[in-house]
């Protein structure tokens, strides 16, 4: 089938599409290709999707215009939107960039798949949504309306809009929580990057909250395999969906939402361990207080996804960072000792 992939030159993007191909779908990759980071790594990224079922369209997706054109010439089957202006720490001085790409933009896929009979739309959404709440595991049938930064409040808001498309006008909708991803080919400003770079260098790394963080680490080929196969399988309404007792992750419409985390979280400093191990040295490490927007743990309940999708991240951090510190040291031309 037609396959749209909102921000295939990204991280997620990239990988999510070339699982698509591979399943021998026709995929149409969009992205702006803008400067928040080295766009030689996106264009990198996408000189990896070879083929005759991939085409590449540079677009932004908050140009209403364009965006309109754009799928009522295509028709796609189905739509994964994984376009958004990530980071925690750049929406505490950049929120404008979240509004304008986050909710203006995901406006005009919802739009574009109402119009153009779409089948399913499946989406990006984020643990930061979770924000100040503190029962573990996080569960997507607990309310998730206390996000502490404004990329947390954006990605929920994608959220609320998807469930009053599905409710108005019957567009099965699933947003996928992701949990702290990492991997090969990952952005520059993720931790796991600026660690294993400084480390290299001598330089010594900002390890906030004093180290005392823990993360539920997910793999980036974990999170594109959960994103696939939840493509697959089209959003129904719950019919044990009461409204005097709502359930936030399902709905009376074709509506649901799934974490996809590795449901092991891991202490940061641990993970910095494993970092140190691959790479054979030790990091000279800042101790630093919690950062603004930050929050202490995260942790997936991953029980729906499992029974729903039929899949269970389980990439141990020891397999996924060697994987990552290989592509790393040969991408940017570091000698491993």
């Amino acid at each position: 089938m037609k396959i749209l992939v909102t921000g295939a030159a990204g991280f997620i993007g990239a990988q999510t599409t070339e699982r698509l191909l591979a399943a021998g779908h026709e995929v149409v990759g969009l992205d702006n290709l803008n400067d928040y980071y080295d766009v030689s790594l996106k264009q990198a990224r996408l000189a990896r999707l070879t083929g005759p079922g991939f085409r590449f369209v540079r677009l932004d997706i908050a140009d209403d215009a364009a965006m309109a054109a754009l799928f009522a010439q295509e028709k796609f089957a189905r739509v994964v939107h994984l376009a958004a202006q990530a980071g925690v720490r750049h929406s505490l001085t950049e929120p404008h960039a979240y509004i304008r790409s986050n909710i203006t933009g995901t406006v005009n896929v919802l739009e574009g798949c109402r119009h153009h009979g779409v089948e399913h739309l499946v989406y990006a959404s984020t643990s930061s949504v979770y924000g100040a709440n503190t029962d573990m595991p996080f569960s997507v049938h607990r309310t998730a309306d206390h996000p502490l930064s404004l990329y947390g409040a954006s990605k929920r808001a994608n959220e609320l809009m998807a469930h009053s498309y599905s409710a108005l006008f019957a567009l099965p909708t699933t947003g996928l929580r992701f949990f702290t991803v990492y991997g090969p080919w990952g952005r520059p400003d993720m931790a796991l990057f600026t660690f294993t770079r400084n480390i290299l260098e001598g330089r010594p790394i900002d390890v906030y909250n004093r180290g005392h963080h823990a993360r539920d680490f997910t793999y980036v080929d974990d999170i594109a395999e959960g994103v696939v196969r939840a493509c697959g399988r089209i959003a129904r309404p719950d019919p044990h969906w009461q409204s005097a007792a709502p359930d936030p992750g399902t709905s009376s419409a074709p509506f649901r939402l799934y974490n996809i985390g590795n449901h092991q979280p891991v202490q940061l400093l641990r993970y910095i361990e494993v970092i140190e191990e691959c790479l054979g040295r030790k990091a000279q490490m800042n101790l630093l207080p919690l950062q603004p927007g930050d929050v202490p743990e995260t942790f997936a309940d991953i029980d729906d996804l499992v029974r729903d999708v039929g899949y269970r991240p389980a990439t141990p951090i020891e397999v996924g960072v060697r994987r990552f510190v290989d592509w790393f040291c040969e991408y940017y031309g570091y000698p491993r000792e």
